[in-house]
């Protein structure tokens, strides 16, 4: 917790030439962590000043992924005895319609688990728009609500995420500034970011109950938080962008006293963190060279050799030239460290120099452990250099973290069932589990949690895949560990923290392979999510090694790859493998085993290709974006950033 304490401390204020591009204040903390602690003693503060002042304090609360950290440490607050709720209103932005009070997916049930059901506030002084009556009475519930507002003095302190589109609340682009609470139709792109919560797009509300824009700029105070760097680009356009209806956070620029609270990743578009030699003078490192020159070589879809000193002083590095002397150094140099990123060795090249080389020569062949978070992650995100590994001659085990069994549609589960019970036509046992199933499944509700049973046969499907995609990559059947981690087994889409379980497990496969390199999945970008958690077992597992003394994890590299969702940034690459037309069919092949995965998944995303075409485009683009710097033009490549202890 002090460490939470000093990250806020050792904040420096920014002079106005560095923060010009930016139209709301804004605050960058390292990590999600650091950031909610930051709000969630701002608010505490403001609840302490109102007791003092025998008022009540009156907060505007969101739900979503963003905000449950802030929740946890205000209800950390109040265990600790440092915080009392007695006097808090709190008003909630939105709830989807219909939406009974008590469903899983409902913000009533979410605000009551994340907050309301640990801390001692007056149930009546609870405010969630109600998305349970019928619809000729929601005009004047929202004008109520509205009204509940002004009675109470206005709220204090609006708490905000932003989705994909721009929107707060549920004001979906097109939403006036002067709007108030009313019922909305919710944007697609919003129903699709909702389609995890609610096992499939189809289940998602397609309207909810918002406070209005205008509502919200009423509040006193306002603050805004985004995590990740899937935020990245639509924080850019609120903060920087011109104020348009079709970005309604846009509208937030008017505010008076608006803060934008982002983690390192979230504001990675902005002009200061992305280009900052636009704004300010520069500490040149050999980081900021190589990512401003390969910004620099894209921007004006030139190769990184044929960059002049013009180029540079053009866009604002002329400190950069007169720093080293002169572009074709910068050039050099730069292209020299891409080159040396490159290698179809992944497991290191035997009885060669490795001094410039990403991975070690010796041993050979290697241990390699691929750790993947779900268990289609391995050849999705990595299946060529895979098959690299394989076909190299190493030893490649790998380990399926989670059982993946909340992503397998029902129709799958009977399908295996149909076969099974013509296979075991005697077994009246089985054939009475398997009715039982069946008839769970066709009453089963939309969106709600599948039985234990199901869960099993789920799981069994995909470990069922994995295998075959194993056998297809040429990896020995019992190099698979189906790890199973706990933290992950609930059936939800909302998973249990990690627990020393989850660590040990991973401990001990570690000690037991001792493997020479580890492949682990880096998608940090959500917070919240299970590629997040699974790296931070593996690290928890590693230090244990290390705290011991353990010598052959010192001598073992640790490489992330990005998973479904996107690439490393080039300038962040430590390794880059090739992939040829051959091997790139081949890693599409062994994707296709997954095929509970295949044609339709039950979590898209916000892309909807399927998997085999989104990993294909995205190894596809590394490899253009290399050429395009002037490297060897490659059908496909992989990337890779290593993780140093």
């Amino acid at each position: 917790m002090q460490e939470l304490a000093n990250n806020l401390l050792k904040k420096e204020p920014l002079d106005s030439e560095t923060v010009k591009f930016e139209k709301i204040n804004t605050h960058i903390y390292q990590d999600s962590q650091s950031a909610s602690w930051y709000v969630a003693n701002e608010i505490a503060s403001l609840i302490k000043q109102k007791q003092e002042q025998g008022q009540n304090a009156v907060l505007g609360l969101a739900t979503g992924s963003t905000p449950t950290k802030v929740y946890d440490y205000l209800v950390q607050f109040y265990k600790e005895g440092r915080l009392s709720f007695k006097n808090v209103v709190t008003f909630n932005l939105d709830e989807y319609f219909p939406m009974d009070p008590d469903s899983i997916h409902s913000y009533v049930r979410f605000m009551n688990e994340h907050l309301f059901d640990h801390i001692d506030i007056e149930p009546h002084n609870v405010h969630i728009p109600n998305g349970n009556l019928p619809k000729e009475e929601i005009r004047k519930y929202c004008l109520d609500y509205e009204e509940k507002i002004k009675n109470v003095g206005g709220i204090d302190i609006q708490i905000l995420g932003i989705g994909r589109t721009g929107h707060i609340g549920f004001n979906e682009p097109g939403s006036s500034l002067h709007s108030k609470t009313r019922l909305v139709r919710l944007d697609r792109v919003t129903r699709l970011d909702a389609a995890s919560d609610f096992f499939g797009e189809e289940n998602v509300p397609r309207r909810a109950v918002t406070m209005g824009v205008g509502t919200i700029m009423d509040a006193k105070r306002i603050i805004i938080m985004a995590w990740g760097e899937g935020k990245a680009p639509i924080v850019q356009q609120a903060v920087e962008g011109e104020i348009k209806e079709s970005v309604p956070a846009t509208f937030l620029q008017h505010h008076k006293k608006c803060d934008f609270v982002l983690d390192g990743a979230a504001s990675s578009f902005l002009t200061r963190i992305k280009t900052p030699w636009l704004v300010t003078e520069c500490d040149w490192d050999e980081k900021l060279i190589k990512t401003a020159s390969i910004w620099l070589s894209e921007k004006l879809g030139k190769a990184i050799l044929k960059l002049t000193n013009e180029d540079y002083n053009e866009y604002g590095m002329g400190s950069l030239i007169a720093e080293v002397g002169s572009a074709e150094q910068i050039n050099l140099s730069v292209f020299n460290q891409l080159q040396r990123t490159i290698t179809g060795w992944p497991g290191g090249k035997p009885n060669a120099d490795d001094s410039q080389r990403p991975e070690r020569a010796q041993p050979h062949p290697k241990t390699s452990l691929i750790f993947s978070p779900h268990p289609d992650d391995d050849v999705i995100s990595m299946g060529g250099t895979l098959l690299r590994l394989v076909d190299q001659g190493h030893n490649v085990h790998v380990a399926y973290q989670t059982s993946g069994n909340i992503a397998v549609f029902d129709d799958e589960v009977i399908r295996f069932l149909d076969f099974a019970t013509d296979v075991q036509k005697d077994n009246k046992e089985l054939k009475k589990k398997f009715k039982e199933v069946r008839e769970f499944l066709a009453n089963k509700k939309p969106g709600e949690l599948d039985s234990p049973e199901v869960q099993d046969f789920k799981g069994l499907i995909r470990k069922g895949e994995a295998l075959a995609a194993c056998r297809y990559c040429g990896v020995n059947e019992e190099n698979a560990h189906f790890q199973n981690l706990p933290f992950y087994e609930t059936g939800a889409v909302r998973k249990k923290p990690l627990s020393d379980e989850d660590v040990q497990i991973t401990y001990d496969l570690l000690n037991k392979l001792k493997p020479h390199q580890i492949f682990a999945a880096g998608d940090l970008s959500d917070p919240h999510g299970t590629h997040r958690v699974c790296l931070e077992v593996i690290l928890k597992a590693i230090e244990r090694l290390l705290d011991e003394g353990s010598d052959w994890i010192r001598n073992c590299y640790v490489w992330l790859y990005r998973g479904a969702w996107q690439e490393w940034d080039i300038a962040d690459m430590e390794m880059a493998v090739p992939i040829g037309p051959k091997d790139m069919n081949r890693k599409i092949n062994a994707i296709f085993k997954h095929q509970s995965q295949k044609d339709s998944a039950m979590f898209p995303g916000n892309d909807e290709r399927e998997f085999w075409q989104r990993a294909e485009q995205r190894n596809k683009d590394t490899a253009n974006r290399y050429n395009a710097l002037g490297m060897a033009e490659y059908e496909a490549m992989e990337g890779f950033v290593r993780y140093h202890f």
